[in-house]
This record gives structure tokens, C-alpha cells and sequence, in this order.
């Protein structure tokens, strides 16, 4: 079984950046991730936020965050994590694939789409629905869609499909928005979007692919049918973090029990990204975790592993 100083789960900025830190403090450093590396930056089309870049593609950030790993010389695995058990001083990580024994882990594996949970939903993926505006939004130019959310991510999807489509529903549970002013703002300039606060979808209508909703009004209890060609699920995300339940404490929601110091209820394991308890979850935020928790974990081996 190979040993490694560090074993980072999950290979989106928060695990790569971790990576990095641990790379250039000399730690051997093993990074397993099940799907891909960049996590759910990738689907970005124009990542306008991250400091001393004005603008680039979320594919070409993690991109040159992979490479910067690759060329600093971490591994890199496609395997899925299973679990991990305590031995001593060390974690034994159990992939689909192998086993791996670690000085320290940090989990940093992100958080996925969460549905509507409405019948016909799962059915119509790819047929219909979508969760990803810059993955599928030039299927339907031309179309009508409808976008559900109040965050970033919603209106990043509405901005995206107003420029494709002919007609863009926005609905929202709430009068206001979590999102930036600024985005909203646009938003409600463009002719071709129409925003319905206080609303929510109850049900999907179609055959075999998606037709149509429902959409009700709760403040005027009103119900409304609207036929559209896509349907944009933008309402939040949900942890992945079912595999180590058994060895971190989790909230109620199923995020990893951290603080800023990215520790865990374990000693030598680490939480950084989406993945754990915070309040802002950005790119940036991302990268800090990973760096904190990398710089965290290089402490914890210098108090707990002398010799290196």
C-alpha cells in the first residue's frame, strides 16, 4: 500500500490549490478524484470575479490549475473514494480501485446540483431539463426557457440563455434575490426575460421530453401554465459526503463540521471548499480553503511526523 504525506479527495480548485501548497512545501501529495479535474468551474463560461484576472473561461482556470499540479509533481488518480479508516497515525483511503495509506487527508469534494425533486424531473435530463445554462443553453436558441433559482448561479443561467433564446422565464420562491444586484440589474433591462418573484414550480408537464410547468404565485395563490422548451434547475447544491459520515462529524445538511482553519472533528483530516460549513461559497473562497487546509496539514505532520 503507498504512503503519502498528504491524500487530497477531489481534484476542483479547493483540492488542486491544496495540492499546490502541498507540492511546494515537499509533501508527497496523492489527489483522487472520481470524475474529472476542475469541478463545477468548468461549466462557467467567464470567470469575471477572481482577483488579478478580469476574465477568463472556468475550462481554461482549472485547466492551468491542473497543470500547475501536474508540473509541480502530484498524482493524480480516477478513482472513487469509499471511505476512510484510522490506522494509528495514518488514514487508509478505500477507492474503487485500491487502497492508499495517508499522514493526513483533506477532503475537498465539492458539492452537486440540488433537483427540484418534482415528478418527470430525473426522466427528462438531457430532454428538457438541465442544470447547466453554459453546458446546454445553445440547444435551445431560439426557444423558451425558464431558469429556477435566486443566486449566482441562477442568474448567470439567465444571462446566458438571453442570449440564445427568445423568451426566459425567471422564478424565484422569493421577492429578492441572493445574487449580485448587478447581474439582476441586467436582468430586468433586457426585453426578452421575464422575472416572476414569489414563485414557485409545482409540476412538470411533457411526454417525452419536457412541454411544460406549473407555476404558482403564492402571495396571489395563483396557478400558472407555462410552456417552455428547457427548464434550468439552479436552486443550490448538495454535499458529497456520504462516504465519511463515519469519521467527520456533518451538520444537518450533510456539510462537512469546519471552521476557517479547515479542521475536521478528526485530527489529520481537513475539509476545504463547498464541500465544508461555511457561509460564502465562491471560487476564491475555494482556493483559500485549499490553502489553509494544505498549510494546516503540513503543521499537523511537522507536530505528529518529525522525521519529515
Amino acid at each position: 500500500m503507498m504512503e503519502y504525506d498528504i491524500v487530497i479527495v477531489g481534484a476542483g480548485p479547493a483540492g488542486l490549490s491544496a495540492a499546490i501548497y502541498g507540492k511546494r512545501a515537499g509533501k508527497k501529495v496523492l489527489i483522487l478524484e472520481k470524475q474529472s479535474y476542475g469541478g463545477q468551474i468548468i461549466n462557467t463560461p467567464a470567470v469575471e470575479n477572481y482577483p488579478g484576472i478580469p476574465m477568463i473561461s472556468g475550462f481554461a482556470f482549472a485547466s492551468a490549475l491542473y497543470q500547475q499540479v501536474v508540473d509541480l509533481g502530484a498524482e493524480i488518480k480516477y478513482e472513487k473514494v469509499n471511505g476512510i479508516a484510522e490506522e494509528g497515525n495514518f488514514k487508509i483511503i478505500q477507492t474503487d480501485q485500491a487502497s492508499y495509506r495517508g499522514r493526513t487527508v483533506i477532503l475537498a469534494t465539492g458539492a452537486r446540483n440540488r433537483p427540484l425533486g418534482l415528478e418527470g424531473e430525473q426522466e427528462w435530463i438531457g430532454a428538457g431539463v438541465s442544470y447547466c445554462a453554459a453546458c446546454d443553453g445553445m440547444f435551445y436558441k431560439g426557444k423558451t426557457t425558464a431558469v429556477v433559482g435566486g443566486g449566482n448561479t441562477a442568474l448567470e443561467d439567465a444571462l446566458i440563455l438571453s442570449e440564445y433564446c427568445r423568451k426566459v422565464y425567471l422564478i424565484h420562491r422569493r421577492d429578492t434575490f441572493r445574487g449580485e444586484a448587478v447581474r439582476l440589474h441586467i436582468l430586468e433591462e433586457k426585453d426578452q426575460v421575464e422575472i416572476l418573484r414569489d414563485s414557485q414550480v409545482t409540476k412538470l408537464h411533457g411526454k417525452d421530453r419536457l412541454e411544460g410547468i406549473t407555476v404558482i404565485h403564492h402571495k396571489e395563490e395563483k396557478t400558472r401554465e407555462i410552456s417552455v422548451d428547457g427548464l434550468f434547475v439552479a436552486i443550490g447544491q448538495m454535499p458529497e459526503n456520504d462516504a465519511f459520515y463515519n469519521v467527520v462529524k456533518l451538520d444537518f445538511a450533510g456539510y462537512i463540521l469546519a471552521g476557517e482553519e479547515c479542521r475536521t472533528s478528526t485530527p489529520g483530516i481537513f475539509a476545504a471548499g463547498d464541500c465544508r460549513t461555511k457561509e460564502i461559497r465562491q471560487l476564491t473562497t475555494a482556493a483559500a480553503d485549499g490553502t489553509i487546509a494544505a498549510l494546516q496539514a503540513c503543521s499537523y505532520l511537522y507536530k505528529h511526523f518529525s522525521f519529515l
